[in-house]
């Protein structure tokens, strides 16, 4: 499906159609020569320079200034908080500033209609999302496309909040034009599509697509790590043991401590618990496509041309085949070539053992940059806090177009007190 026989087995007609008014004909929900065409578009956002930028005019502001204050306040007034919203709430002013060159928490932005209006539309994400996914999951299609018809129950709350979502960005299209008039200035993707002479809706739909990728997907990561470091606080430990080592390997005078580009990528510790929390608690639990012509799988399933084929990363995440008999246990140490070694390497990890960010031709143009984002706030956040769940209670994991935790996961936050350790941010 995603390597070997990929081009016989695309998104096809019934998928784009449970995402189609929400997400057009962006990236995420087209197949063939009009995918192809987005992804060489948009890899063009994904340069090492572009990364090295994108670590210092986004990650370290974000955090510094609104993620660290946040919790700052939180644990200064013991007030408990949803460590989930508050993760989500900062991916979508990362995506924002990102893809749309706007930061929707300024209150001094120049370009404050453009704030204005993204703001409030991160609720409307919400919504439609969940509608849109509840679409896939209902047994019989012809029910949602009925409601569609008539705009009636969850149809037209749906419908309301498209258009809510089209208007805003329709709008911060118009205001980004007149932005960039005269200035040859592509500092952030919508630049970009502007500047390459889109039209308004195809770069509304490329739009959306990313701020749906990058909205909930990293922030759902980061809060199952949270709660799996906090139900093992010797792994914990280790990973404040790598960010202690790499900040004072990478700072060896009195100035401010901080985490550059290639720190980060020194971070392998951090990455293993990542990708160990992500293949637990997949971001994105399912993935569907269809057959675009008859074929047998390598198991001898024989397939019919239309019929879906859904893989669920969340399911083979708990394969004893793939991963053993200790598949349910957080340990980040089996992603290592030798386990027990001190700074070790990383194993090559088969990406169709583990397609959490897909694998083959469609895979995640974005995994290197959410790596960053998340190591950067884990260790940033760890480096100065302890954060510690309010409830024992084993989290429900919610698996809709992105997964996340039911009812969030709320928590105090505590001073973290280390002799002799100096703070990363």
């Amino acid at each position: 499906m995603l390597k070997t026989n990929f081009n016989n087995f695309p998104k096809g007609k019934p998928f784009t159609e449970l995402l189609g008014d929400l997400l057009g004909s962006g990236i995420f929900n087209v197949d063939g020569k009009i995918w192809s065409t987005q992804r060489k578009l948009a890899s063009h956002g994904f340069t090492t320079k572009s990364l090295k930028e994108f670590v210092v005019t986004a990650l370290e502001e974000e955090v510094n200034t609104r993620l660290l204050p946040t919790l700052e306040k939180a644990m200064k007034s013991n007030e408990v908080i949803d460590l989930q919203d508050l993760l989500r709430r900062f991916a979508f002013n990362i995506v924002c500033k990102f893809s749309l060159g706007i930061d929707p928490s300024a209150g001094n932005s120049n370009d404050t209609t453009s704030m204005q209006l993204i703001h409030p539309i991160s609720k409307a994400f919400d919504t439609a999302s969940m509608i849109s996914a509840r679409r896939g999951a209902a047994p019989i299609f012809l029910v949602w496309k009925i409601k569609r018809f008539l705009n009636i129950s969850s149809e037209r709350e749906l419908k309301k909040e498209i258009d809510h979502i089209h208007e805003a960005v329709m709008e911060i299209i118009k205001n980004k034009k007149k932005a960039i008039k005269g200035e040859n200035n592509a500092s952030d993707l919508l630049a970009q599509l502007i500047l390459a002479g889109h039209d308004e809706d195809y770069i509304r739909d490329m739009v959306i697509s990313f701020i749906m990728a990058g909205k909930d997907t990293t922030s759902a990561a980061m809060t199952w790590l949270f709660w799996l470091l906090s139900r093992n606080p010797h792994i914990k430990d280790d990973l404040l043991k790598e960010v202690t080592r790499v900040v004072s390997m990478r700072n060896s005078n009195d100035e401010k401590p901080f985490l550059d580009y290639e720190s980060l990528k020194e971070m392998e510790f951090t990455k293993a618990c990542l990708c160990e929390a992500m293949r637990l608690y997949p971001p994105v639990a399912w993935d569907s496509k269809h057959a675009h012509v008859d074929d047998i799988l390598p198991d001898g399933t024989s397939i019919q041309a239309g019929d879906r084929v859904t893989y669920f990363p969340y399911g083979m995440g708990r394969m004893e085949s793939l991963w053993g008999k200790d598949r349910l246990e957080f340990k980040p140490d089996r992603w290592f070539i030798e386990p027990d070694k001190e700074d070790g390497e990383l194993k090559n990890m088969c990406p169709y053992k583990f397609p959490v960010f897909q694998a083959g031709p469609r895979v995640c143009l974005g995994k290197d940059m959410a790596f960053l984002q998340m190591k950067y706030v884990v260790a940033s956040v760890l480096n100065r806090f302890e954060i510690k769940p309010v409830c024992s209670d084993q989290p429900v994991f919610v698996p809709l177009l992105t997964a996340h935790m039911a009812g969030g996961l709320k928590v105090r936050v505590q001073p973290r007190t280390r002799t002799g350790n100096r703070k990363v941010c």
